[in-house]
């Protein structure tokens, strides 16, 4: 198989991050870390005609770590990640962890990622201790990415309620926290504001496309400035990843959606191998995406990847 995808949602599991989770908190999640390493993402990329792997750290991210301990496992994952572009940087991207919420400490690492690693844009969660993305409060933090015209991966975490018994949060919380974040982004008027950065929504949006017109019309309902068309535009301004997006949800992300704003993903490893292969199949082999949707799907992330665009 010819190697021509780019998956945006890919993630690396530092070793001492690891095993340092272990006694920060763990993963709230309940899903727990699977075994990963360099050389067993390139052959699943391989296996999957998957040319480049844009890098983060998935949720909790750093936030077992309090204070400065949290810095500085910031920093090191993230020289881990640049570590990773510079031994292979034709396979890998990376886009940054930042320590949040301190507002000083993440800029500062935005600074440091940007100019001395050559990241490729920055994670972000959906929430940091309850607060979402569009408090005020973090109003710093989008001013520095809008002046870089940052691409941003806005991954979920675990949303401010307790796990459902049996139901770790990645199989239904994160779904919903990410549309809780990107509708509270709209709402809020982020995507007019902060209107420079390009925003990738894991996991298609969430249940965002399926629901755009209840959000926008209802959204709509309570405003005296907007209208549905105005919130269905900010809702097709975000991009959205094809990680783990179901046939039956595929129609509406591709209904809602324009095509060049739908980029490919996986989540491996957290989605298993064997998971993230029948999710790629299912793209491959669906009714609704034709030849040519399919190779721009697969390749639309060049343009939000510096230096695939600096290579094309």
């Amino acid at each position: 198989m010819s190697n021509t995808r780019i998956d945006v949602h890919t993630h690396l599991i530092p070793p001492f991050w690891a095993e340092e989770l272990k006694t920060h908190g763990g993963d709230p999640s309940g899903w727990g870390a699977p075994e990963w390493s360099p050389e067993q993402l390139l052959r699943f990329m391989d296996e999957e005609g998957i040319a480049v792997s844009v890098l983060s750290l998935t949720a909790p991210g750093v936030e077992g770590w309090k204070g400065d301990d949290r810095i500085k496992m910031t920093r090191r994952v993230n020289d881990y990640g640049a570590n990773l572009i510079v031994q292979n940087a034709k396979r890998f991207g990376y886009l940054a962890t930042l320590p949040l919420p301190n507002i000083q400490a993440s800029l500062s690492e935005i600074k440091r990622a940007y100019d001395e690693l050559d990241v490729d844009g920055v994670t972000l969660h959906s929430n940091y201790d309850d607060i979402y993305l569009s408090d005020p409060r973090l109003d710093p933090i989008w001013e520095e990415l809008e002046g870089r015209s940052a691409t941003i991966f806005l991954h979920p975490t675990r949303p401010p309620m307790p796990v459902l018994p049996g139901a770790p949060s990645p199989l239904a919380d994160y779904p919903a926290d990410t549309t809780r974040c990107a509708v509270d982004l709209v709402l809020k008027g982020h995507r007019k504001r902060f209107a420079s950065t390009k925003v990738i929504l894991s996991h298609g949006g969430g249940y965002l496309p399926f629901a755009a017109t209840r959000f926008a019309e209802l959204g709509a309902s309570l405003s005296k400035d907007r209208n549905a068309e105005d919130f269905m535009t900010d809702i097709r301004s975000f991009y959205y990843d094809t990680a783990l997006v179901s046939p039956s949800g595929l129609p509406s992300l591709l209904g809602t959606i324009p095509c060049e704003h739908i980029v490919f993903g996986t989540d491996y490893p957290y989605a298993s191998e064997k998971v993230s292969k029948i999710f790629t199949a299912n793209l491959d082999q669906s009714a609704e995406v034709d030849a040519d949707s399919l190779e721009a799907i697969n390749r639309n992330a060049a343009s939000l990847i510096q230096r695939l665009r600096l290579s094309a």
